[in-house]
């Protein structure tokens, strides 16, 4: 008899095998380096790799992007392993923890509830469309006090100006650019960045990626 031929494996079977990699190396007779690590310490890491990801993507090299993908995976599976060994197991406390599994279904109920064209009897048709019904879907959710609550504080100086304009704008007070007539020269240089970055904003450029690539044609020229 011929043998049978071997069934490929579903799409996310590796994802099994890296949860199990992770565990061996945070478990007893695993890696000393990965055992003391604690979200805190592995903060500055996930900020770093998600940057490499927007370079690799923007670079078009699709070998570097898979690469840098996996090492932004690996911080998402170094925090849930690092969640799941807290010995605080009660559901009703704040402060429990969770594992790889719960960001999985916290995901899938996140993208189920915001795709209601997709899962549900949502209207939306066009890309416009899904993009109002999806920032509709979460301020109803985040309900914030003030739009510019959560913003991250460890974002670069130019991106999170853009996040404070997008929100203002699409909270109805879109802002306006600011006088460049100070007589110091930080505050009037400020003022043009900013100015800048709502005109941007206002052509649907993101102005990090925009400066990123003019930066990248300054470092390619200087080496020519």
């Amino acid at each position: 008899m011929s043998a049978q031929p071997e069934q490929p494996q579903p799409v996310g079977a590796a994802l099994l095998d890296a949860v199990a990699v992770m565990d061996r190396l945070r478990s007893p007779g695993g890696c000393p380096w990965d055992a003391e690590q604690t979200h805190a310490s592995l903060a500055p890491y996930a900020i770093e790799e998600a940057h490499e990801v927007a370079e690799a993507a923007e670079s078009g090299d699709l070998d570097a992007l898979a690469e840098e993908l996996g090492d932004l995976l690996l911080q998402v599976l170094f925090h849930a392993r690092v969640a799941s060994e807290r010995s605080d197991g009660d559901a009703s406390c704040a402060s429990h923890g969770f594992d790889i599994d719960d960001v999985a279904r916290g995901l899938v109920a996140k993208l189920t509830r915001r795709h209601p064209h997709v899962f549900a009897d949502g209207a939306a048709t066009t890309p416009d469309e899904v993009n109002a019904q999806w920032e509709t879907i979460k301020a109803d959710e985040k309900r914030r006090a003030h739009p510019l609550d959560d913003l991250p504080a460890s974002l670069p100086a130019l991106a999170r100006a853009q996040k404070v304009v997008s929100r203002l704008r699409k909270a109805g007070t879109p802002s306006r650019p600011p006088s460049q007539d100070s007589a110091d020269g930080g505050a009037r240089l400020g003022a043009a960045l900013l100015a800048l970055v709502i005109e941007a904003d206002a052509q649907g450029v993101d102005a990090e990626a925009a400066l990123r690539a003019a930066t990248r044609d300054l470092e390619r020229s200087s080496r020519a």
